[in-house]
């Protein structure tokens, strides 16, 4: 079924008379921002294909004196 100008014509203003003209304004808006935001998202690399930062903290040089403090205070009581 192949829709001629005088049925699109008339499904245009349709559309106008059920929804209005300023809400078919926002409804255009709101669909050309997520055409673009898709768009982006398409074009950006994936954060998964980035390798891991090393999170790994250093081990405290003064480990081995705190702990040689806290088994003296457990001896002492």
């Amino acid at each position: 079924m192949r829709l001629g100008a005088w049925e699109i014509i008339l499904i245009i203003v349709l559309v106008l008379i059920v929804f209005g003209g300023s809400k078919l304004a926002g409804v255009g808006k709101s669909l050309g921002r997520s055409i673009k935001e898709f768009k982006e998202e398409v074009n950006t690399p994936d954060k998964k294909d980035d390798p891991p930062k090393d999170t790994s903290e250093e081990p405290a040089e003064n480990t081995k004196d705190t702990t040689e403090q806290s088994k003296d205070k457990g001896s002492e009581e």
